[in-house]
């Protein structure tokens, strides 16, 4: 199991890079430890694009290496306490993808002016402002979690995103789904003229038709196939 979660975490990095959410060798995503030690989350020092199994290890509540190498990123909190205090996320994304951070800076709500944002909106997309500092405590690391509450994802304003889900395949999708939408928003945007976007009713149907569990999977799927192989 331990394998295979390794493989998972792996092929989400590289998936967010593929995707755009590469930042050289910041962003990270981890995978619920099924044993409750902690999370399996992506080594310190590697790009997304860069992540192999081996660069994956278990990280506990206290930041504590418990198996595997490499140096623990230093936000491990964002990781540890929105699994603490959401019982349903098996897996967290923090990455710092452009247009998501730029919408964030603009004050805009997230609209579901495209599909993509139908997987968030409604209710709006909530917005962590206590800091654009890293996560660096568990404290911080618990405010975040709190502000992000029942939510899919959360904006870190200044800073960066997170993106939740059952597993760390669902968070993944998740993640690019998030980027999508807002880059779809901000060419709406600087278009000119009225922006439109589906009202809360539509909103809600076309999530239960485009984004059931049948077709999240498949999204996961297809973004595997896209992956070039690894060739470190």
């Amino acid at each position: 199991m331990c394998g295979e979660l390794r493989e998972t975490v792996a092929l989400s990095s590289r998936i967010l890079a593929a995707a755009g959410h590469g930042d050289l060798i910041w962003g990270h995503a981890s995978a619920r430890d099924p044993e409750g030690r902690g999370v399996w989350l992506k080594a310190a020092n590697w790009g997304l694009d860069e992540v192999t199994p081996e660069r994956v290890h278990l990280v506990n509540d206290n930041g504590v290496v418990l198996s595997g190498d490499g140096a623990r990123h230093s936000e491990y909190p964002i990781h540890t306490e929105i699994m603490a205090a959401r019982p349903d996320v098996g897996g967290v994304v923090h990455t710092h993808p452009p247009n998501a951070v730029a919408l964030a800076a603009t004050g805009q709500a997230l609209h579901p002016v495209s599909h993509a944002a139908n997987y968030f909106v409604p209710p709006a997309v909530p917005r962590f402002t206590e800091t654009a500092d890293l996560i660096l405590t568990r404290e911080l690391g618990s405010s975040l979690a709190l502000q992000l509450g029942d939510a899919r994802a959360a904006f870190l304003v200044n800073h960066g995103i997170v993106a939740v889900g059952r597993d760390v395949r669902e968070a993944t999708v998740a993640a690019v789904l998030l980027e999508r939408a807002c880059a779809q928003q901000l060419m709406t945007r600087s278009a000119g003229g009225w922006p439109s976007w589906s009202p809360e009713e539509e909103s809600l149907a076309k999530r239960e038709h485009i984004y059931h569990d049948t077709a999240v999977a498949g999204v996961w799927d297809y973004l595997v196939r896209q992956l070039p192989d690894l060739g470190v």
